[in-house]
């Protein structure tokens, strides 16, 4: 089984970069590792596109430590065995939403703050791509959460420019589902890092997430369904 969902998996990969054009030659792609299930499974299969297509790209992974005394120990010793360099970046994130802001929604402040430190390391490294482990149930949240909570319609694209900063980033997990990526860090072995963030699992995307799993427990192939109708609306649709 192992192989075979690694095949799947692996295609999966390569179909969304084809479709998207989302790595090229001669690419320096900084790979944002937080040393959870998605990030690890997305630099896997970063490194496995490397290895396995005539693609020319290096990988930089970038791991943002936000003060949470995360062991990041796993996440090193899971980027050697594939003879890449994880480069630590030390935060004061987590003290500044929990401590001096005090944030009543922490989410959105630090995903700004984490947002802005990857691409500054990225950009300083020489890198000109910054890869994100978001899935395919990460894009039907993100669009759900918009229409809940912000009364409009919002998700991230599989490639955008951010023209701020100059770099391109990129979501190669795009048509994987989080239930494939538990199975896969399931079937090897990989041992993720446990997030000792105090607001995880306590906030509204856990709650959206929960929607979407309850809604795929009555159409399984829901996500699959969702990406397909972005991808058919056509080049001024909102996936466009």
């Amino acid at each position: 089984m192992s192989k075979r969902l690694t095949k799947n998996l692996f295609r999966k990969v390569r179909d969304a970069n084809l479709k998207y054009h989302m790595i090229e030659n001669g690419d320096r792609v900084a790979v944002g590792v937080s040393g959870g299930k998605d990030s690890l499974t997305l630099l896997h299969f970063l490194h496995l596109l490397q290895k396995y297509t005539p693609l020319q790209f290096t990988l930089h992974p970038i791991l943002l430590d936000l003060g949470f005394h995360n062991d990041h120990q796993p996440a090193i010793a899971f980027c050697r065995q594939r003879d890449l360099h994880l480069t630590i970046i030390p935060t004061n994130i987590g003290k500044i939403v929990f401590e001096i802001r005090q944030e009543t929604n922490p989410c959105s402040l630090c995903a700004n703050l984490r947002r802005g430190a990857l691409n500054r390391t990225a950009k300083e490294m020489g890198c000109n791509k910054v890869a994100l482990g978001h899935h395919l149930d990460d894009a039907v949240s993100t669009l759900l959460m918009s229409i809940l909570y912000e009364q409009r319609f919002h998700l991230f694209k599989p490639v955008t420019w951010l023209d701020r900063i100059g770099l391109y980033k990129i979501e190669p997990l795009i048509y994987i589902e989080e239930q494939e990526i538990e199975q896969f860090i399931a079937a090897e072995s990989i041992v993720p890092v446990i997030n000792h963030c105090p607001a995880d699992g306590h906030t509204k995307r856990s709650e959206v997430q929960k929607l979407v799993r309850q809604i795929r427990s009555n159409y399984p192939d829901f996500p699959k369904k969702f990406i397909a109708a972005l991808e058919n609306i056509g080049p001024d649709s909102l996936w466009g």
